[in-house]
């Protein structure tokens, strides 16, 4: 979530031009990889909307124009914000354009590279251009790259009815097969990924059942899952219920009205990990039937456990106290009232993520805040009786080749919300009077200093996707899993950590017992190819790596360029990249050791001063005369 929400994919592999940068020959690196190509399938806000109408904004001389930017144009948010509002709402009923404006998506890498270009709003609304940045320093041919953009503000349904998406998406995938001749790379981040995982489901229903597993193996080659919320994201209840700004200068009541409008808000509500669509005997109904609405299946660990896996229940609302309403969610968290500064008797009541997910909490607040009404329609419409997809169920390991899943830990990343009224009208009723956080190790804590009960993890998420999310894709593993830490540099043998065949138990984690040195960031990989035959899974835990800014790591960057060029190396001999080194790569690489007065890594790096170098690790730089040095990573 967010509305930076970058993504990164290293596609160095796929070009046979050139390479820039000592140190690397694509002669033997590049020509059995041309052949592929990679798709981009971007995150929440991260496509570029233009407006599609002629709408004159009084007292102002910035009106908009068909293909003026509508997200983002920042002279515009700033001069014309309710303007520029009527081009960013849609009805929260049926999804159309508001009767004054029509926004659409762009197309092409454009639509994703930069958000507002500028001099100064370039830099800072940057998606891709780092990673575009990437492909040409390393060759990548430009018909490699496919940018698959999409109207981030609606749900699966209505992006196939409105635009085709879909049926798009699967023409893009045909045509690179046929254009270069070999399968597709997916990269998806955050949203992106909920939407990928609903073509694969919409494609059922597109082609012959014997077909469709003969046609994922034809096009699609590796899907590399990064920050996905496979469980949800706890940030989207907040938006629904207080608004979440994008750090745009919008207020939260302006940004509460944009969010509640889109359907896609509803999309990436936090959900059970005990719940599923799949119907069997030995499971009992968590969700009433009622009229229109499908049924979710629970295992019994869904009544048995606390906040339906989750750390804690997701929200907790203090409201005034009515004893003839009759109404009570399920889980109450006090018997006894509370009360409030001005003395009326209150009630806190307390929604676990299947509460939220299967509509109790929209039901139970719709007394006393009239847009849960919207929320609840959605949900019904867009999710629940949804004949594709209920989305708001956890995910099985896709049925492809190759699945990486790739997100960073180990940062303060909110989990739970206390919210109470705040006696203002709607947008602004609910006032946040408390978070809830997981830290560093996974402990919770709150804002207000109170103490906090919960099932604490093992590790915090990324800041903005907590980690029980981020890491449902650990139960794609199979029974034995190798696990190997790495420092993030360039490093040597000596500081690898591995332990193969770790016991993984279904359904559960994977804590490795290795040592951690404060003063390091590490990456550590867990490693399955055997227990699928023909296939391979993955989860890559990269240390103190925002939602929002994965996409400018270098070390993701040339992991993935290693671990892809790898994959399609015809000398390879292991089943994935070897971690035993690595060495620099780029200038970038080398830094400079100050406890030994000289640039770290001699035999690969050198002191080179370039005019306009203004430290000493800026002036360490690659050798010249450096060898191929990928030959031992096979």
């Amino acid at each position: 979530m967010g509305w930076l929400l970058p993504l990164l994919f290293l596609l160095q592999l796929w070009g046979h031009a050139p390479v820039g940068g000592a140190g690397v020959d694509s002669k033997q690196w590049g020509p059995h990889n041309s052949r592929l190509s990679g798709v981009i399938i971007p995150g929440f806000a991260s496509t570029r909307l233009r407006a599609w109408a002629l709408l004159d904004c009084p007292f102002s001389p910035l009106d908009f124009r068909p293909l003026d930017p509508v997200w983002l144009d920042t002279r515009k948010v700033l001069s014309v914000p309710n303007c520029w509002l009527k081009c960013m709402l849609l009805d929260p009923y049926n999804q159309t354009d508001h009767p004054d404006c029509k926004s659409r998506p762009d197309s092409g890498l454009a639509a994703i590279t930069e958000l507002d270009p500028g001099y100064i709003t370039g830099p800072l609304s940057s998606v891709w251009r780092e990673w575009v940045d990437w492909c040409v320093e390393f060759g990548i041919e430009a018909d490699a790259i496919i940018a698959a953009p999409y109207d981030w503000r609606l749900s699966g349904p209505m992006l196939e009815e409105r635009d085709l998406y879909f049926y798009r998406l699967k023409l893009t995938f045909e045509i690179a097969l046929k254009r270069r001749g070999g399968p597709c790379l997916v990269f998806a981040h955050s949203l992106g990924n909920n939407v990928f995982r609903y073509f694969l489901e919409w494609l059922k229903l597109e082609i012959a059942p014997r077909l469709y597993q003969k046609w994922l193996d034809d096009h699609i080659d590796t899907y590399f899952a990064v920050g996905a919320p496979f469980l949800g994201a706890v940030e989207s209840v907040k938006a629904t219920l207080s608004g979440l700004t994008f750090g745009l200068p919008i207020s939260e009541g302006t940004a509460r009205l944009m969010c509640n409008s889109f359907s896609s808000s509803i999309w990436m509500l936090p959900f059970s990990s005990h719940c599923d669509t799949r119907r069997d005997s030995s499971l009992i109904s968590c969700v009433q039937s009622g009229e229109g609405s499908s049924t979710v299946s629970c295992d019994n660990d869904e009544f048995a456990a606390k906040s339906s896996g989750w750390p804690v229940d997701i929200v907790r609302v203090d409201v005034p106290e009515d004893p003839g309403s009759g109404f009570s969610p399920s889980t109450m968290l006090l018997s006894e009232p509370l009360v409030n500064v001005d003395c009326s008797p209150r009630t806190q009541w307390s929604f676990s993520a299947r509460e939220i997910a299967d509509g109790t909490f929209f039901s139970a607040i719709a007394t006393h805040d009239k847009d849960s009404e919207h929320a609840h329609h959605q949900l019904k419409k867009y999710f629940k009786d949804d004949p594709v997809l209920n989305p708001l169920t956890p995910w099985h390991r896709p049925p492809l080749k190759n699945v990486f899943c790739i997100y960073g830990i180990d940062l303060k990343t909110e989990v739970g919300y206390h919210y109470a009224l705040s006696n203002k009208p709607y947008p602004d009723n609910w006032i946040l009077t408390d978070v809830i956080y997981e830290t560093e190790g996974g402990a919770l804590q709150s804002r207000s200093g109170a103490s906090v009960e919960g099932n604490s993890r093992n590790s915090s998420g990324d800041a903005t996707v907590p980690y029980h999310s981020l890491s449902w894709c650990k139960t794609w593993l199979g029974s034995t899993v190798n696990v190997t830490r790495t420092p993030q540099r360039a490093y040597t043998a000596s500081e690898v950590q591995v332990i193969r065949d770790v016991k993984h138990e279904k359904g559960g984690d994977i804590v490795p017992d290795m040592t951690r040195d404060s003063n390091m960031r590490y990456m550590t990989f867990y490693e399955d190819g055997d227990s699928i035959p023909g296939k391979r899974t993955a989860v890559w835990e990269i240390d103190k790596v925002d939602h929002r800014n994965i996409v400018r790591l270098p070390v993701l960057l040339r992991e993935l360029w290693l671990e892809t060029s790898h994959g399609f190396h015809p000398e390879a001999k292991r089943r994935f990249v070897s971690k035993v080194k690595r060495e620099p790569i780029r200038d970038e690489d080398c830094l400079w050791d100050y406890s030994k007065a000289r640039c770290g890594m001699p035999d690969q790096c050198e002191y080179r001063y370039v005019f306009g170098d203004v430290h000493l690790g800026q002036s360490c730089r690659l050798r010249a005369s450096l060898d191929n040095p990928f030959q031992h990573y096979l």
